[in-house]
């Protein structure tokens, strides 16, 4: 489900972009697109760290 909603969050991002500056060439308009989806791919490996980290120092978790 987190997949679909991070998709569907990337797409209306490049939607945004596509109508917010239609001057700009394919070029910008392909490197936004792989910007984007480098950091949607980052956020959630940054996520799931900092919860590995954050679990690691809870009181209910046995050791």
């Amino acid at each position: 489900m987190l997949k679909k909603i991070n998709w569907i969050i990337w797409l209306s991002l490049v939607i945004l972009w596509n109508y917010g500056f239609p001057q700009a060439t394919p070029f910008e308009d392909v490197a936004v697109a792989v910007f984007l989806s480098i950091l949607f791919i980052i956020i959630p490996m940054l996520q799931s760290r900092y919860l590995k980290k954050t679990d690691a120092g809870s009181k209910f978790v046995k050791k």
